[in-house]
């Protein structure tokens, strides 16, 4: 079993970077950050579609059948390549993580529309906080929500996955975080493949069920 700690100790350790993971440990706490970060990633999209909505009916962003959005999860690991080191600064680590994520999206949203003929995974121009945007693709509002969030993750998230990984057993750890992580990477696959193929998708089994998709 792995050295016990308290979730406090573990947080102090992580910032004072005095943190000792084993390889194993390291490998698991990404494929955790991975899986919560996407599916945070939903809940935000979730939460703004009902709001947004005036709670019309339930929406579903993304396209998996699991509560689980890529793009997050990819944000995720970049916050955490490029602030790790920045840890002991928290605005540090708001700054950097709001322009990496901002050109992240920005990005990610310029080529979409580009490459498949005008499609729009997101649009802020539409949105009452997409004010300041860049032809709809990334907005102030959306560059200070990831800088928040990458707070969050880098001394709240992180630290919680680290606790789990240095309390749970080798074997508990890696089923745990393999077998989640292999959940949504299947579902993610198997659904971009039945896109690209024009066959029904998860998106509209929820359809079926009442749900609405919105897109932008």
């Amino acid at each position: 079993m792995s050295e016990r700690k308290t979730f406090w100790e573990s947080r102090r350790e992580f910032l004072d970077k005095k943190i000792k993971l084993e390889r194993y440990q390291k490998i698991g706490v990404l494929l955790l950050v991975i899986v919560l970060s996407g599916f945070a990633g939903w809940l935000w999209e979730f939460c703004l579609q009902e709001v947004s909505g005036g709670f019309q009916g339930l929406y579903i962003k993304g396209g998996n059948l699991s509560p689980w959005i890529n793009i997050y999860a990819y944000g995720a690991v970049l916050i955490i390549g490029t602030t790790y080191r920045l840890r002991k600064n928290p605005w540090l680590v708001f700054l950097v993580s709001a322009v990496v994520c901002g050109v992240l999206e920005g990005l990610a949203g310029w080529l979409v529309y580009s490459i498949f003929d005008g499609a729009r995974y997101w649009n802020y121009l539409n949105s009452w906080w997409g004010f300041g945007s860049i032809n709809g693709f990334v907005c102030p509002v959306s560059v200070i929500a990831f800088g928040l969030a990458a707070v969050a993750l880098i001394y709240w998230a992180l630290p919680w996955c680290i606790h789990v990984a240095r309390t749970m057993s080798k074997r508990a750890f890696l089923i745990m975080t393999i077998s989640l992580f292999s959940a949504v990477m299947v579902d993610d696959v198997v659904n971009l493949i039945l896109k690209s193929m024009d066959l029904p998708t998860a998106m509209n089994l929820y359809e079926s069920w009442g749900w609405q998709y919105r897109s932008k």
